[in-house]
């Protein structure tokens, strides 16, 4: 079983950055493609990034792209989002997740692909 850890959340002034980190254990890390999704209040849980297993292929939602950056280190079994120029329509409980066979780009996006999820941590955004 696939256990996985979020951190990096916090409080942050519109134009800041914060840095996500996702911990996995309990599997064969380098073998899953991972990828980082959002929930805002009252809204579906949306795609963010994706991140191929040997980190040499990754997806961005268009939201996000320019300003968020995907990567792994697969020694230190974490996945990690670098987010700048944060916006207050950023704010929402971030989860990263790992899919077992992800072959296909396309369907990095999609929730249903992934098959553990972490508990999500908290990145508000202020105005």
């Amino acid at each position: 079983q696939v256990q996985l850890v979020e951190s990096g959340g916090g409080l942050v002034q519109a134009g800041g950055s914060l840095r996500l980190s996702c911990a996995a254990s309990g599997g064969t890390f380098s073998r899953y493609v991972m990828g980082w999704f959002r929930q805002a209040p009252e809204k579906e849980r949306e795609f963010v990034a994706a991140i191929s297993w040997s980190a040499g292929s990754t997806l961005y939602a268009d939201s996000v792209k320019g300003r968020f950056t995907i990567s792994r280190d697969n020694a230190k079994n974490t996945v990690y989002l670098q987010m700048n120029s944060l916006k207050p329509d950023d704010t929402a409980v971030y989860y990263c997740a790992a899919a077992v066979r992800g072959y296909y780009t396309a369907s990095w996006a999609i929730v249903g692909e992934y098959n553990y999820w972490g508990q999500g941590t908290q990145v508000t955004v202020s105005s």
